[in-house]
C-alpha cells in the first residue's frame, strides 16, 4: 500500500496546488496575463480616522501650524492645548451634573469628588461662559461652588436650553476649533 502513496501524492500535487493559488478551473478571463496571470489588488482607501479624538485634533491644528507659512514656532505651545483636551475630556465624560429649571432657562451644577476633574470644571466652564455669553440670545454666568462650578444659562426658548443640556449648551457657539488653535500658537483665549 506504502508503494502507491508516493505516485498519488505525485499526481494530485498540481490540482492541491492549482485549488490553493485560486488558478485551478477558474475563469482566467479578468487576469492580466501581462503580469504572469496576477491580478493586483486594489489600492487601499486612504486613511483619515486619528484613532483618538484629542489625538486628532491635535494633529489637525498640528497640520494647519506646519502649512501655515506665518507660523512663529518660537510661540507654539502644543502642550497646553493638550492639557484643554485633558480638561475638556475630563467635564465631558468625567464630570457629575445636576439641572435646575429656573425662569428662563437652566442652571447646571458640575462636579466631583476627583481633585483633577474638579479643576478641569473650574478652569473650563468660566472660561466657556466668557466666551459663548450672548450666543444664540442666552445669557451666561458662571461661578464656583463645592466641588466645582455653576453654569447658569437663560434666554430665549428656555426649553431648548433646558433640552440641550449642560453639555449640549457647552458646543454651542462652534468657537472650540478656533479656540484649539490660539492656545496652539501660544496665545490664551481664556484671558479676558
Amino acid at each position: 500500500m506504502k508503494r502507491y502513496l508516493l505516485p498519488a501524492a505525485l499526481i494530485l500535487m498540481p490540482v492541491v496546488v492549482g485549488a490553493q493559488s485560486g488558478t485551478h478551473g477558474a475563469d482566467h478571463s479578468h487576469m492580466d496575463h501581462g503580469s504572469h496571470g496576477v491580478t493586483p489588488a486594489p489600492a487601499p482607501a486612504p486613511l483619515s480616522e486619528g484613532g483618538q479624538a484629542a489625538f486628532a485634533a491635535i494633529q489637525e491644528v498640528v497640520a494647519a501650524l506646519m502649512a501655515d507659512s506665518g507660523t512663529d514656532w518660537t510661540q507654539v505651545d502644543i502642550e497646553a492645548l493638550r492639557q484643554h483636551l485633558i480638561d475638556m475630556d475630563n467635564v465631558t465624560l468625567r464630570a457629575k451634573v445636576r439641572a435646575e429649571d429656573i425662569e428662563g432657562g437652566a442652571r447646571f451644577e458640575v462636579t466631583s469628588d476627583v481633585p483633577g476633574v474638579m479643576a478641569s470644571i473650574r478652569r473650563m466652564i468660566p472660561a466657556h461662559a466668557a466666551t459663548v455669553d450672548g450666543v444664540e440670545g442666552w445669557r451666561m454666568t458662571a461661578g464656583d461652588i463645592d466641588g466645582g462650578a455653576a453654569l447658569t444659562v437663560q434666554g430665549g426658548d428656555p426649553a431648548r436650553i433646558r433640552g440641550l443640556g449642560f453639555i449640549g449648551i457647552m458646543t454651542v457657539g462652534m468657537h472650540h476649533q478656533t479656540h484649539h488653535l490660539a492656545l496652539a500658537r501660544g496665545g490664551n483665549p481664556h484671558a479676558h
